[in-house]
Order: C-alpha cells, then sequence, then structure tokens
C-alpha cells in the first residue's frame, strides 16, 4: 500500500528528476529512494520515470505528481486542523517576506505573536517578490507579506498599509553630473522629481524579479528614458549602502526608509543622499498579506494575520 512518505519521496524525485540530488535533500541513501521509486511503480503496475539522463516524467509520472502533492496538501491541512480543534495553540506558522521587509516588520509582530502564542513553531523564507510568490503557490509557505497585486492566481489577500517607492539620489551623483549647477538641479527634483533630467546619470537596481525593480523599469518606460545602470544587485540595503557613497541614483520603499534616521541629509562621513516622492501612482501600492485561498487557514494564521494589522 502506498503511504504518505512514498509520496513525499516520489514528488522530490519528480521535482529534481535527479536520483541523487532528490535523496540528499531526503536524507537518505540513494539506494532507498530507488527502492520506494520501485515499489511505488509495482503497486500501480505502471513505469513513473523514464531512466534516461536527465530522468524524465512518463504520462503516468505526471498524472500522480499532481494527485501527490493534492494529497499532501490535503494531509497537512488535516493535521493543521486538528491541531487548532485540539487547543487553538499548537501548530506552525510558515512566513514569507523579502529581508529587508522583514527587517523592519518581524520586530514589531514577532515578540507580540511569540507572547500569545508561544507553541507555535515559527518558520520564515526570505527571497525577492517571484521566488515568495511562488513559495505561497507551491504551499511551501503560510503567508506572504508584500505588494499588491500578488501574480499568481488562487491567493486572498488582506490590506495592511500604504507604501511608496522614493527616489534616492545622492549629491555626490549630481555634483559629478551638474557641477555648479547641483544645487539647481537639486531643487527642481525637489520641486518636481522629473526622471528625464536625470537620463544621463548613473543607477543602481536591484535585479529582475524584485518588485522595486519592475517600478523601476516602468517609471523609465514612462519617462521615455534609458539611463545607464552600473550595477545590478539582490540585496536592497547593498543597493542602498553603495547609492549613498555616491556610486549611482535608486529607488527605495518609504517604509524602510522610515527606519533609517541617518538616510536623509548631510552624515558626518561627507556622503549625503536626496529622497524624493516622484508622485507618480506607480511609486504607490499597498502592502498586504497574500495566502492561498483554497488551502485551510489555521487558527494561528488568522491570529498573526490580525495581530500584523494591529501592529503595522
Amino acid at each position: 500500500m502506498i503511504n504518505f512518505l512514498n509520496l513525499e519521496y516520489f514528488v522530490v524525485a519528480a521535482e529534481e528528476l535527479n536520483f541523487t540530488r532528490a535523496a540528499r535533500r531526503l536524507f537518505i541513501s540513494q539506494q532507498s529512494l530507488s527502492n520506494h521509486i520501485a515499489h511505488m511503480e509495482q503497486e500501480f503496475g505502471v513505469t513513473l520515470f523514464n531512466r534516461t539522463t536527465p530522468l524524465t516524467l512518463t504520462y503516468a509520472g505526471q498524472r500522480l505528481l499532481q494527485r501527490a502533492r493534492n494529497l499532501l496538501t490535503y494531509k497537512d491541512e488535516t493535521y493543521h486542523e486538528l491541531a487548532d480543534i485540539k487547543d487553538f495553540t499548537v501548530g506552525q506558522l510558515s512566513i514569507g517576506l523579502s529581508h529587508t521587509r522583514g527587517r523592519v516588520i518581524l520586530p514589531h509582530v514577532l515578540p507580540a505573536y511569540r507572547d500569545r502564542f508561544p507553541n507555535i513553531d515559527l518558520k520564515i523564507l526570505e527571497g525577492n517578490t517571484a521566488q515568495m510568490e511562488a513559495a505561497l503557490l507551491h504551499g511551501e509557505v503560510d503567508l506572504v507579506i508584500g505588494m499588491l497585486p500578488f501574480r499568481v492566481e488562487n491567493i486572498e489577500t488582506v490590506p495592511i498599509c500604504a507604501e511608496e517607492v522614493l527616489l534616492v539620489v545622492p549629491d555626490a551623483v549630481l555634483a559629478k553630473a551638474f557641477g555648479e549647477k547641483a544645487e539647481e538641479v537639486r531643487t527642481q527634483l525637489k520641486e518636481n522629481a522629473d526622471l528625464t533630467i536625470l537620463r544621463d546619470c548613473p543607477f543602481i537596481l536591484l535585479r529582475q524579479g524584485n518588485r522595486v525593480r519592475t517600478i523601476a523599469d516602468e517609471l523609465f518606460q514612462d519617462a521615455q528614458i534609458s539611463p545607464p545602470v552600473v550595477l545590478e544587485l539582490e540585496n536592497i540595503e547593498t543597493v542602498l549602502s553603495l547609492s549613498s557613497r555616491g556610486m549611482g541614483i535608486t529607488f527605495y520603499p518609504k517604509m524602510f526608509a522610515a527606519n533609517r534616521e541617518n538616510l536623509p541629509g548631510a552624515r558626518d562621513d561627507g556622503n549625503s543622499v536626496n529622497l524624493y516622492s516622484l508622485k507618480n501612482p506607480i511609486t504607490h501600492g499597498t502592502l498586504a498579506i497574500g495566502y492561498h485561498k483554497g488551502h485551510y487557514m489555521s487558527q494561528a494564521t488568522k491570529e498573526f494575520i490580525n495581530i500584523v494589522k494591529e501592529m503595522i
């Protein structure tokens, strides 16, 4: 009889399409994994994998993968629901969000949540927007905290607060690009942060897949400019640090800037940056919590959403 363990092993093997990598991920031997797969093929009377290089799924394997994922999801949801029925406190909650958003939000939320629900096992997954949305879609996290809209299907959202992406312009960039006219340009940008003024200035941006980068690309397209991009990085804090050192202009969420008292204006090291609101609908959005509407929502999950709404 096929059990949940066999199904879990099969799903990992189907995702990796390599028994060696799958076995390593499962912390079992390759021979043990092969035995489990062979047992399943014998049980069903079908071949699940084409033993090619790399492995491929047969049609039967493709159909089983879809069913297996559903069955494992139902199993997890059943355990969560029964735990809630037991005492409304025991369980697990997995949360996905960006590295920097975690730095801002989690210190406000997690201590309060832990005080109320000390027996909930918390899991935090950090990554960019695309990675978090994929994790939510595939059931790897219960909740994702990010900006609307979420670009995957079957997701329900709970709005939390307004958010704005600001333009970050270092004085050093203006001085190098405009010389004696730098102060005049700074005044112009304060009155109207027109990106066309900065069309020839260097920019430092996040890599594709991050919401802030998507906004930047849309702003450039609207302004019909293609400024030089000197660096593309994964971490927005690294981007900001390099920008503040005069390497280029960038974009930074207002929520993050509010938690950095030394960001605006002059600094002791002689570096300073200017923050500008672009007054463009593209840069204004809503921070929200997203969850898969087809999955059971535990009491632990509901309470976390309530606490975020209270604290943020």
